[in-house]
């Protein structure tokens, strides 16, 4: 008996390292489009495309000129309404970049990333030397806030299916509540297979 649970064992390994993956490795900007589904690709195109509007638009010299410094953003909440599970944070890093890049505004951290270093400073009081503790309360607070949702419209029908994601995002004061900039921008995709689950 222990003789053939071996045999059946070691035919078992013998199965699984017959098996052979292939890996390549690619461009990052290479589209791999495999599901259909909200990828990589979707996040970089919608952020560029519109934070390339924003960054275009009026609000950001008019407050410049009124102020004499570069509108401070932070980057709130984008939800997903969506019909299927979108991870948002690579989202909101590509928007935060985008914005940089264009040195139009400047990114403050989000609430998270202020907690962490607001326990960093608050340690430095204790620990830090006097030269190198950075102050208590000498953070660049936003002026504007970027909020948004991404949804989506799902249609199929005898193997095709077709997904149509809408991005809406706002640019909205901080002090007075005034929307300074709405976009959005669409994506449609056309998914052909023998057979699809809902």
């Amino acid at each position: 008996m222990k003789k053939l649970a071996f045999l059946i064992f070691a035919a078992a390994l013998l199965t699984a390292g017959c098996s052979s993956i292939k890996v390549d490795r690619v461009e990052t900007d290479t589209v791999t489009d495999y599901s259909g589904k909200w990828n990589d690709t979707d996040s970089r195109i919608v952020a560029q495309e519109l934070m390339q509007d924003m960054t275009t638009r009026p609000w950001a010299p008019e407050f410049t000129a009124a102020h004499g410094k570069k509108p401070a953003v932070i980057v709130g909440t984008i939800r997903n309404k969506s019909s299927e599970h979108i991870e948002v944070v690579p989202f909101i890093k590509a928007i935060e970049r985008e914005v940089i890049n264009t040195a139009t505004a400047k990114i403050v951290a989000s609430a998270e990333e202020r907690e962490q270093l607001r326990a960093e400073r608050l340690d430095q009081q204790e620990y830090a030397s006097e030269e190198t503790a950075k102050k208590l309360a000498q953070e660049y607070g936003a002026d504007y806030m970027l909020q948004g949702i991404i949804t989506t419209i799902t249609d199929q029908i005898d193997g095709k299916k077709a997904i149509f994601y809408q991005v809406n995002l706002e640019l909205i004061n901080v002090e007075s509540n005034e929307k300074a900039w709405i976009g959005n921008t669409e994506i449609k995709k056309i998914i052909k297979s023998k057979k699809i689950k809902g």
